[in-house]
């Protein structure tokens, strides 16, 4: 395996924006984002993994999820000290806390919905750390653990606040441990959508919601109200989520007509993802009900189909959701009908 940049949900694009904010709007917040924009560029070596596609040990795995929170205390030394484990009680800290419920919604989703244990599938411990850096403007996975910042408390709040963004980090996690999509083009863009798509998920299953219900966004609840916006991203109307009169227009393509041609972001990973996020909110509404009953059981396969190559493109995935579509629920079937059209009206297939 080779080198990973920090998977982060904040997007680079929009942490540049803040940078370059005012200082009489956002005194602390430019200096924040700048910070954010160095760690990005960090590359660390990643752990090797066994992936689902490799022979399992002997044994049942533990199913409960080994939750260890560790807190950074404002500094950027890892993992910290160890504030909660499994099992503990609340401790009062609001990130320690949330960051113990997010950890614990994620992996009961993944359990319950797709049996399986831990982002591994083998019981791997989750492990966090809060109060990473100075008012840091991100969250990320970085091959072993989650990493929480603070927020500026100008533009971001603290970064565990949405179970959503805990559930797209985790689930770096996951398609580490499966497909193991490059991180580069429309396979690193389809690896920010796995995640987008499955942090919805984890969200939409721990409030109960079905895929009606939803409001699809990623990352509500993250801005202050000084911003103009209500999340990072939509899946139901990619570049909506925010039009603010200093960070500017949410600039994500909800279809093909779209897409970004990019050397910068590992060439537009997070703006592109904006199609698949959107293919999957239209054959997920289409479908109806739960979405992880519907769309998420044909994304979950395909992921995890030994047909999707770590660097494959959209029309290639697309065409694996087809074929798991008509597997799982027949050619004729709905939920086929549903997964073409979606891959269609984003132009990805003809």
């Amino acid at each position: 395996m080779t080198s990973r940049h920090l998977r982060s949900v904040v997007p680079p694009y929009l942490l540049r924006a803040v940078a370059a904010a005012p200082t009489d709007r956002f005194p602390r917040a430019a200096s924040a984002a700048r910070t954010a924009l160095a760690s990005m560029d960090r590359v660390q070596e990643p752990k090797q993994v066994t992936g689902l596609r490799a022979p399992r040990t002997a044994g049942t795995p533990d199913a409960s999820p080994q939750r260890t929170i560790s807190t950074a205390a404002g500094t950027t030394t890892l993992p910290g000290t160890v504030v909660r484990r499994e099992g503990d009680g609340d401790t009062g800290d609001a990130a320690t806390d949330e960051a113990y419920a997010g950890l614990g919604a994620t992996h009961a989703f993944w359990l319950d919905v797709f049996g399986r244990v831990s982002i591994d599938g083998a019981g791997l411990p989750l492990e966090a750390t809060v109060h990473y850096g100075q008012e840091y403007d991100n969250a990320y996975w970085d091959g072993q653990r989650m990493v929480f910042g603070d927020g500026d408390g100008e533009v971001f709040r603290r970064f565990t606040v949405a179970v959503d963004v805990i559930g797209h980090e985790l689930a770096h996690g996951v398609t580490q441990y499966t497909a193991d999509l490059v991180y580069q083009g429309q396979s690193g863009a389809l690896n920010e959508s796995m995640s987008d798509v499955f942090g919805s998920l984890v969200a939409q299953y721990a409030a109960g919601q079905t895929a009606e219900q939803a409001t699809w966004l990623i990352g509500e609840g993250l801005f202050t109200d000084a911003v103009h916006g209500v999340a990072l991203r939509s899946m139901r109307a990619p570049g909506t989520a925010y039009d603010d009169p200093v960070l500017g227009e949410d600039p994500q393509p909800a279809t093909m007509a779209g897409y970004v041609e990019t050397t910068e972001d590992q060439g537009g990973v997070h703006l592109n993802s904006g199609i698949p996020n959107h293919a999957f909110f239209l054959a997920a509404t289409t479908i109806g009900g739960p979405a992880w009953v519907g769309a998420g059981q044909v994304w979950w396969d395909a992921l995890t189909s030994a047909e999707v190559s770590a660097s494959i493109d959209f029309a290639g995935f697309a065409a694996v959701t087809v074929r798991a579509a008509v597997t799982r629920f027949g050619a004729d079937s709905h939920e086929h009908a549903a997964v073409t059209d979606a891959w269609r009206s984003v132009g990805v297939l003809s």
